[in-house]
């Protein structure tokens, strides 16, 4: 019986937000107006299709946009907190679900090393067109309409729990650990001994205060942490129960 971790990767496992970093390796490290205006609210993807393009015609190549993506630091104690799971594989099944893209994680995981960590990354699938631009696709489609059209954070949890019980394994709880608005979502249907490990600071852990100052029910308890080390000391609590 094993805990599932679940990790979003923008401002969570880094302390960036890998879409807009990736802007450093733009001209003057800035982009256009009217690309920065193209963004229509929901359509995030489509919006770095655009970027991506700018910067492959603007001459950025792979390699340059790699070494701007891996000099992003980790969150304060992640590297701890990954350290921690790893020495501990057999209590804990850990994904990541994130809006980024499958390029961006895989380079951050190769460089440092904590590949083996995780079972699975969702993510949008990225890939280097034969023009050496990187193109991005939505991960999927799904019909919740509380989030963007690429991404519902909660339909891929579902499935993989699913998935993972149909193989025989069921976990006892899962402690889904993140930052953003598009984890309201997952975070809402996570159950009575599930964990909600949300940012302090981010919008994640402001959603969910007001929700609990409106008293909508939620099942999950809720502990917010400011470093890796503060999940260490909650997860070390878990597996003693």
């Amino acid at each position: 019986m094993k805990i599932l971790l679940v990790f979003d990767f923008d401002n969570t496992i880094i302390d960036d937000n890998s879409d807009t970093w990736i802007v450093q390796c733009a001209p003057e490290k800035k982009l256009p107006i009217e690309l920065q205006d193209s963004y229509e609210k929901g359509f995030w993807t489509e919006f770095m299709g655009r970027v991506f393009k700018y910067l492959g015609d603007k001459g950025v190549r792979e390699d340059e946009m790699k070494r701007a993506m891996i000099s992003i630091p980790f969150t304060s104690g992640m590297v701890e907190l990954l350290n921690f799971i790893r020495k501990n594989k057999d209590k804990f099944d850990c994904i990541i679900i994130s809006d980024s893209n499958s390029v961006f994680i895989d380079w951050v995981l190769e460089a440092t090393n904590f590949h083996d960590v995780f079972d699975k990354v969702f993510t949008n699938p990225a890939a280097f067109d034969s023009d050496g631009h990187l193109t991005v696709e939505n991960y999927h489609a799904h019909s919740c309409t509380r989030c963007p059209p690429n991404l519902c954070k909660n339909v891929v949890l579902v499935e993989f729990v699913g998935k993972q019980l149909q193989r025989g394994v069921n976990y006892t709880r899962v402690v889904y650990i993140g930052d953003g608005g598009n984890d309201v979502c997952p975070v809402t249907f996570l159950k009575k001994n599930d964990v909600a490990m949300p940012r302090k600071g981010y919008t994640l852990q402001k959603t969910l205060s007001r929700m609990s100052q409106n008293l909508e029910p939620m099942e999950s308890s809720v502990v917010s942490w400011s470093s890796g080390v503060e999940i260490i000391s909650h997860l070390q609590f878990l597996i003693k129960e």
